[in-house]
This record gives structure tokens, sequence and C-alpha cells, in this order.
């Protein structure tokens, strides 16, 4: 019930009272008051009323979803209340400061913008100059997403709690960025920048205990301050990533030609393994029978020293006649002519 609605009611409780009085005094004798001295009684009441009201309807606060409410007792803090309907004595002898908990904020830094779009409208350029390590202005815009962990730290820790954060996060950047040289703050060492500059806000946080949390820090744009600087480091940008996009292609080939690469090197290892092995086969083999003929060799060494011989002869000398003579104490004559007089039908024998 609203305090409107709470006079009205009360309002017309006195009007029926009024009403009830007036009857009462009519039927009564005697010499009637005066309208007057009434009326001004009424008019006198009225503020008291109001004030009784207004003080009935201050023992009551609503507390959202999204907010807590910190009460204090003769301006000590008595409790932390979470969402929902609560009473309290009236003011002064308690307060309720309401206070959004559950509500992410952001803290622009290097430029600013409308509450509706996160697009950049202005820059502040005192907020946005920074000089690098290597002494090089450049131009940072960048913010902070955080919200209230402690309700009661961050109304009675410190006087401009959100002031403070802006102090600690502007020294953070600057420290931060001044460790870099300017390539790696304007092209590939962004994202290490926000990591970098994130540590140091909480590190920073836990000396002031202001009873906030950072959730994230983004970096909105990096620029050099002039216009032929920036046009020289766009280049720079295009030909690092034209490097990057012939790096893959160069990758996604390697990819694709290896593979056939690597299986074609092992057929040909295979192919060499196998050969290997076939030759060695092929010499154990030679190698067996080498020695199962000199054991045979070993045991008569004449004869078989005659039949390798005539063997040979008949490998040298194909389709000859061959005539061995033993008459001579055993020795073994080789007479390789043919009469011409002999039957054809003799040729290519061995007598």
């Amino acid at each position: 019930m609203s305090i409107r609605e709470l006079i009205e009611k009360l309002t017309n409780i006195m009007n029926k009272a009024n009403d009830y009085r007036n009857q009462y005094a009519n039927q009564e004798t005697g010499p009637k008051p005066p309208k007057k001295r009434r009326s001004l009684k009424w008019i006198l009441l009225l503020p008291v009323v109001f004030i009784a009201i207004s003080t009935i309807m201050s023992c009551q606060y609503t507390v959202e979803e999204s907010e807590q409410a910190v009460v204090t007792t003769l301006g000590k803090v008595s409790s932390v209340e979470s969402a929902g309907l609560h009473f309290k004595l009236p003011y002064p002898i308690q307060n309720a400061t309401k206070v959004a908990v559950n509500k992410t904020q952001k803290l622009q830094i290097g430029y600013s913008s409308s509450n509706e779009a996160e697009t950049k409208t202005s820059s502040v350029a005192d907020e946005a100059k920074m000089i690098t390590g290597d002494f090089n202005i450049v131009n940072i815009d960048f913010f902070i997403e955080w919200k209230i962990s402690d309700p009661v730290k961050f109304l009675y820790n410190s006087d401009e709690p959100g002031q403070i954060l802006k102090m600690i996060a502007q020294s953070s950047a600057r420290s931060i960025i001044g460790s870099k040289n300017v390539d790696g703050v304007l092209t590939v060492e962004k994202s290490i920048i926000q990591a970098e500059i994130k540590e140091k806000i909480i590190n920073k946080l836990q000396n002031y205990d202001l009873g906030v949390q950072i959730l994230d820090v983004k970096i909105q744009d990096s620029e050099p301050p002039t216009a032929d600087v920036i046009k020289a480091f766009k280049e720079v940008e295009t030909a690092k990533q034209e490097k990057e996009t012939r790096i893959n292609e160069a990758l996604a080939y390697k990819n694709k030609t290896l593979p056939a690469a690597e299986s074609q090197s092992d057929k040909l290892v295979r192919e060499a393994e196998s050969f290997k092995e076939s030759k060695i086969n092929e010499a154990t083999g030679e190698v067996a029978r080498f020695n199962a003929m000199y054991t045979e060799y070993a045991k008569n060494k004449d004869i078989t020293r005659t039949r390798m011989y005539l063997e040979t002869i008949e490998d040298i000398l194909p389709g000859i006649t061959v005539y061995i003579d033993s008459s001579e104490g055993g020795v073994q004559k080789l007479l390789p002519l043919k009469s011409f007089s002999e039957p054809a039908e003799t040729e290519g024998g061995a007598n």
C-alpha cells in the first residue's frame, strides 16, 4: 500500500468519525462549539497524521533480487539483508542502504559511450594516451567489468570506491603498457596485456579492500596518435596476416603431401628389407652348398676336382665332343677332337 492510498484511507476514516461526532453533538443539549475552532483543530492535526504515516511507511522496505541492503543502527552496521520485504525501526534509529551487488558494472577508460550501446562515441585523450617501453606514444581504450562483492566494505571502507577503482585501473594499465614495445601493444600482445592488467588490478585491490570484484578487462582499441603512423602499422598488420595465411597454406600442403611421401618411403624400406632378406637367404644357401661340396671334395679331392673340371668344360664349350682317355696310369686326358669319318649320331655325346 502506497503512502497516498494510506493517507486517503485515514482521511476517509477521519471524515466518518467527524460525521459520527457531529451527529452525536446534534443530539446533545447546550451550546455548540464554533465551527471555526473545530476546523482549526483538524488542520493542526493533519501534519501530525502525515508524520505518523511517513514514520510507519519508513519502517518497511523491499530489496530486489540484484540487491542487498546494509542496515545501520544508530550509525553502526547491524545486518545485511537479502532480497525480500523487510522491516526496521524508523529513521534515524535505523537506516537501510540498498546496494546492487549482483549487477555487472562497466568502467570505461580512454573513451565514453552511451548506456544503450557499447560503441565508442568520444575519446578521452588524457586517459587514453600512454607511453610504451620503447618510448612510443599510443592511445589505448579499454573497459573493466566489475561488481560489488562486499556491500559493507563498498559503502564504508572508502568515500568514492568507483573513482579509486578507476585510478587503480589507469595506474595498472600504464605500468603494463610501459613494459611492452609498441609493436606488441598495437598488434599481437593485446590478449597478454589484458590478462596482465587484470592481474595487477586484482593485486592492488587486495591492499585497498574496496569490496569489489574484477570480472574482466577488455581492450577496445589501440592505435598510434598520428594518421601516418596508423597507416604504417596497418600495413604491418596486413603483412603479418598475409604471413600467417602463407604459413597456414604451407602447413596444409605439408599435411597433404607428407603422408603420401611417408607411405612411399615405408614401401621402399619394406622392399629393401625384403631384397636384403632374399639376398641373405640366397647367400646362406650358397654357403651351405659350398660347404657341402667342400665336404665331398675333402673325401676324394682328385675325383671331385676332375668332375668339376669336366662340368666346367661342358659349360664353356657347349656342343663339342669330349673324349676321355684313362689308359695311361690312371691319368685322364682331354681330347677335344672329333674324327670326320665317324657317324653323325655320335655328335654331342661323351665317351
